[in-house]
């Protein structure tokens, strides 16, 4: 014979209570993330008008720097409109950055403390400013060096430059992305001290290693080349010290606020 056991009266009703929460998060959740996905889509549709020109910006570091022969190719058929469009949307997603900051934070908001919620709003703001120093650090800075030095490797080969628009924008792509994250470094050492997960004597004992993975990260993420490999490990050099001024700073003024 088999056995069913009886729960107690009121026990459904006690678990699906349990289940509400939890399913208010996922539709919460949702709800913020079609939001952000809409601030980038309408930013997107408001770009997509001067699609040729904003891909003629993105790859004028690559136009200036090309020798005299070289050129602009396209290898795939639909090339010549979809790269504008994935630039476009790249752009697009900058613009509306600060509204999915803006969602995300909101949705984690509630679950956090008052001055947890104080610090995060302008840690937000940073973390969107510096995003974008890291990008035009790249642009401005980083890719034309890189550009000027590898058309200059071709002329010993007697090979002429002929670069692919969509191998251009992964790289590009690829170079905004890690500057990007790397001028990110400052916030997210004044959270970890803001957190007491390390304070500020273990970042300076810490300081020769980080060095040595500034160099290694660089040396990954960048051209096999000695200027770009430089112009990502110096600022992340730089920018661990700002990080470590900017949490003595921060610390002190969150430690007093919450006092």
């Amino acid at each position: 014979m088999s056995s069913t056991r009886k729960l107690p009266y009121g026990a459904d009703e006690q678990a699906g209570q349990a289940d509400q929460p939890y399913l208010a998060h996922i539709v919460e959740l949702r709800r913020r993330l079609m939001r952000a996905a809409a601030s980038v889509l309408g930013a997107f549709v408001g770009l997509v008008y001067w699609a040729p020109e904003t891909f003629r910006l993105v790859v004028r570091p690559l136009a200036d720097n090309l020798p005299q022969n070289g050129k602009l190719i396209i290898t795939d058929v639909t090339g010549s409109f979809f790269v504008p469009m994935k630039v476009t949307m790249m752009v697009a997603f900058v613009v509306a950055l600060p509204v999915v900051l803006h969602e995300l934070w909101s949705f984690a908001a509630p679950g956090l403390y008052r001055h947890e919620r104080r610090l995060i709003g302008p840690l937000v703001v940073c973390s969107y400013v510096l995003f974008l120093a890291g990008m035009a650090f790249s642009y401005f800075l980083v890719s034309p060096a890189i550009l000027h030095v590898m058309a200059h490797y071709n002329a010993p080969l007697g090979a002429q430059m002929m670069t692919d628009i969509d191998h251009y924008l992964r790289f590009t792509v690829r170079l905004f992305i890690a500057f990007g994250v790397a001028f990110e470094v400052p916030v997210v050492i004044v959270v970890l001290v803001r957190s007491a997960l390390v304070d500020i004597a273990k970042l300076k004992q810490i300081r020769p290693y980080m060095i040595v993975g500034a160099f290694v990260v660089a040396a990954v993420v960048t051209p096999p080349d000695v200027v770009s490999q430089l112009l990502l490990a110096g600022p992340l050099v730089l920018l661990y010290e700002l990080g470590i001024v900017a949490a003595r700073m921060f610390g002190r003024i969150g430690r007093s606020a919450d006092q």
